[in-house]
């Protein structure tokens, strides 16, 4: 079996097919996807999916990258959700995007706020970072949540994958690792324990290589599942088994994985 582990199924370019994609997924093997919360107006559109699909899971979160959406009133909801509703399985995707500068000490201060949701409701986090690796890893240790959490898409260095596996994060493997020219990452891949990754596709964003231009959706899983089988010199079936237990475990699905 396969699990996305991140995959965005309730934006609005899955609305003309979004029970197609789903089921093209489950054709070749998914059996389970995460789908991680944004923005405040999303989160019911989040929620609803995963009401109508059992094989759905969701978070709530205010991701960096629409800062200009988010509300500091919206903090107060993101709490009052997590209060209300038992199903959501992490807080996220918040996290840092250094390539917004502008906004960077408004990410810091949503970022830090939901850190301090997911420790007060024992959740796990769902972590977008890019270009703060180092920054982001330095934060999260000083803040010890009781149940870490993802790094999604990371594209780092095996030694800033190291800080974040040391402090019990499992890294999301995704697109990224399907184009030639990520040699950093494909050393990472190579050299990741068995019990730290898990695969995802960020659908409908993060193209594979060969699908530049392309909408991406969660059936591709299984393209990173044999990119990352193959980087690792393992069979794809035990890549697809430890990572969905690795999900399993991070997100404490109610489901054994086979």
């Amino acid at each position: 079996m396969l699990i996305d582990a991140h995959c965005h199924l309730d934006f609005t370019e899955f609305d003309p097919d979004r029970d197609a994609v789903m089921a093209a997924a489950r054709g070749v093997g998914v059996k389970h996807f995460i789908v991680p919360g944004t923005t405040c107006a999303r989160w019911q559109a989040v929620l609803a999916l995963g009401q109508q699909h059992q094989d759905v899971s969701v978070c709530a979160g205010l991701h960096p990258y629409f800062m200009d959406e988010h509300r500091d009133q919206d903090l107060a909801r993101l709490a009052c959700l997590l209060n209300e509703r038992s199903e959501l399985v992490a807080v996220g995707e918040c996290g840092i995007d250094a390539r917004f500068d502008a906004t960077l000490d408004a990410q810091w201060a949503y970022f830090d706020a939901q850190l301090t949701l997911a420790k007060q409701h024992a959740l796990p986090v769902v972590v977008h970072c890019v270009k703060a690796n180092d920054t982001v890893a330095k934060r999260l240790r000083q803040r010890t949540l009781s149940r870490a959490g993802l790094i999604h898409a990371f594209a780092g260095s095996y030694e800033q994958a190291r800080k974040f596996v040391d402090l019990g994060y499992v890294l999301g493997l995704g697109g990224a690792a399907t184009y030639q020219r990520a040699k950093r990452l494909h050393r990472v891949i190579r050299a990741l324990p068995d019990d730290s990754f898990v695969l995802e596709t960020d659908s409908p964003d993060m193209p594979l290589s060969g699908y530049q231009g392309q909408r991406n959706e969660p059936c591709r899983v299984s393209d990173v599942c044999d990119v990352v089988a193959t980087l690792r010199g393992q069979a794809r079936e035990h890549v697809a088994a430890i990572s969905s237990a690795n999900a399993a475990r991070l997100f404490r699905l109610p489901f054994a994985v086979d």
